[in-house]
């Protein structure tokens, strides 16, 4: 079930409350399609995801606009809203622009250590590793995301971050159905060489580390 974050309840302040519901309801689909709740092939309703959420049709609009211009969802000609189709091309693309701008990102991130905080991103590791034995892929897709980009916003980065963020949400809901299909005992990383290159502040390693973890999702989809 999707649902908006803190404050927007009936008791939430009337002021800037447009701007506040629409950043939330984004935020809330955004979220649903990193943990892959979008499920590709499955179409839902404009009505159906605003009475999810709680709110009026409008914000959700604005939202689902916004996102299908990124191309993480598509408003097909009878209004439904879907994840859009996941070709071979199409995958073999964003996993190229994932090899090309993450490591990048993790080296950039090697310039402000300051932001980078191996503990935090340990503690992260050991949510993924507890979803993994688990078997709860959506909090394997929650933590695992969580774990990338506290090293990618370390970068600061203004111009490949937001590409990045992109390319997840494009690439999320697919890799849901892949682990529903092999399960999370399937599933490898190289998170704990990050977290050791972050401690080591080796830009190379970490830099390295990132490449072979996005390489041990590729792999996965050949199996």
């Amino acid at each position: 079930m999707l649902e908006l974050g803190a404050g927007s309840g009936p008791g939430a302040p009337v002021a800037a409350a447009r701007g506040s519901i629409r950043d939330r309801v984004e935020s809330a689909v955004r979220e649903a399609l990193l943990t892959g709740r979008f499920v590709p092939g499955r179409a839902v309703t404009l009505r159906g995801l605003a009475s999810e959420l709680g709110v009026s049709p409008m914000p959700v609009r604005e939202a689902v606009r916004s996102l299908s211009a990124g191309h993480a969802l598509e408003v097909r000609p009878n209004g439904r809203i879907q994840v859009p189709t996941m070709t071979e091309e199409r995958l073999a693309e964003i996993l190229k622009a994932r090899l090309l701008l993450e490591p990048e990102l993790a080296e950039m991130a090697a310039s402000y250590p300051a932001d980078l905080d191996a503990d935090a991103l340990a503690a992260l590791d050991d949510r993924v590793d507890e979803s993994l034995i688990g078997g709860d892929a959506e909090t394997y897709m929650r933590y695992n995301h969580a774990f990338h980009f506290h090293i990618y916003r370390a970068s600061r980065s203004e111009v490949l971050l937001p590409l990045v963020e992109n390319l997840w949400l494009q690439f999320a809901p697919f890799m849901r159905t892949v682990y529903g299909r092999v399960g999370t005992a399937a599933l490898d990383d190289h998170h704990k060489e990050a977290v050791q290159a972050v401690r080591d502040r080796d830009a190379g390693a970490l830099r390295s580390a990132v490449a072979a973890d996005i390489r041990c999702g590729m792999e996965l989809l050949d199996r």
